[in-house]
C-alpha cells in the first residue's frame, strides 16, 4: 500500500480459513509460500486461522516446520480473532507474535481501495448501482432477513 498502483493480493496469496478448510487446502497455501519460486516477492496471508480445526491445524505446523528450511525469506502473514488467539495454530506461531498499529489512516486504506475496486468508465456492470462505480460493496440492514 505504498503507492496506489500497487496491486491487491492475488487469490494465491490468500487463504480464507474457516472449519471446514482442509489440510490439503493449507497444504497447498504453504507450499507456495514456503517453497522457492519465480513469483519471489509475494506475501501470503493466512486469515482466521484461529478457525482451523485442532488436526488441519497441527499438521499445519507439522508442515511449516518441516518446509521452513527451504526458503529463508518467505513472507507470511497469519491473521486471527484476538479471542481465538489460544486456539492451535496462533498459540503455535505465538513466539513470531507482533502486535500490529495501522500505519495508514483509514480515509487512505479506502482511498487505496477505491482506486482497484473502481470499475471502468462507462460500463454496463452492476458497479453502477455502487457509489461511485465500485466494483465491491457492501448491502447490510438492522433488521434480519430483509432481503438483502
Amino acid at each position: 500500500m505504498n503507492s496506489p498502483e500497487q496491486p491487491l493480493p492475488t487469490f494465491d496469496e490468500v487463504l480464507l480459513c474457516t472449519p471446514q478448510t482442509s489440510a490439503e487446502q493449507v497444504g497447498l497455501f504453504l507450499r507456495r509460500c514456503l517453497i522457492p519460486c519465480q513469483g519471489g516477492n509475494k506475501i501470503y496471508t493466512m486469515l482466521y486461522a484461529d478457525e482451523l480445526s485442532y488436526d488441519v491445524s497441527k499438521r499445519a505446523e507439522e508442515l511449516f516446520q518441516h518446509l521452513q528450511c527451504y526458503n529463508s525469506s518467505y513472507r507470511l502473514i497469519i491473521l486471527c480473532n484476538c479471542e481465538g488467539e489460544n486456539s492451535y495454530l496462533p498459540s503455535a506461531f505465538s513466539h513470531y507474535k507482533v502486535h500490529m498499529i495501522p500505519q495508514r489512516s483509514r480515509a487512505e486504506i479506502q482511498q487505496y481501495l477505491q482506486h482497484h475496486f473502481r470499475a471502468p468508465q462507462p460500463s454496463d456492470s452492476a458497479a453502477a448501482v455502487f457509489k461511485e462505480h465500485m466494483c465491491v460493496g457492501i448491502v447490510s440492514s438492522k433488521r434480519a432477513g430483509m432481503g438483502k
